[in-house]
């Protein structure tokens, strides 16, 4: 039985850094590409990045292209988002999912988390 549970999300000021975790039961990540995606109400849940499973490639969506930092922990069946210069309008839920990392759909994703908020507020 797979499970994906996001956490590390929280309220950060604009500016400010926040590292979100990806960890896994009944599954090795080590084995699977890894998204990050985000969903703000109103608009379609939209790809932020992906680690890719053959070697470890990452992508990047346009908007958060060096400030996000994807990575693995295959120690601890673990994927990270590490979230440098938040801004407001990086406020969503985030949730990782297990899968292609194909143009950054969510459509090539298999598993998904619940989903972790991030609030970048003053």
């Amino acid at each position: 039985q797979v499970q994906l549970v996001e956490s590390g999300g929280g309220l950060v000021q604009p500016g400010g850094s926040l590292r979100l975790s990806c960890t896994a039961s009944g599954f090795n990540l080590a084995n699977a590409g890894v998204g990050w995606f985000r969903q703000v109400s109103g608009k379609e849940r939209e790809g932020v990045s992906c680690i890719q499973r053959s070697d470890n490639s990452t992508y990047y969506a346009d908007s958060v292209r060096g400030r996000f930092t994807i990575s693995r922990d295959n120690v601890n069946n673990a994927v990270y988002m590490q979230m440098n210069s938040l801004k407001s309008e990086d406020t969503a839920v985030y949730y990782c999912a297990t899968g292609l990392c194909y143009y950054l759909s969510r459509y090539g994703m298999e598993h998904w988390g619940k989903g972790t908020l991030v609030a970048v507020s003053s």
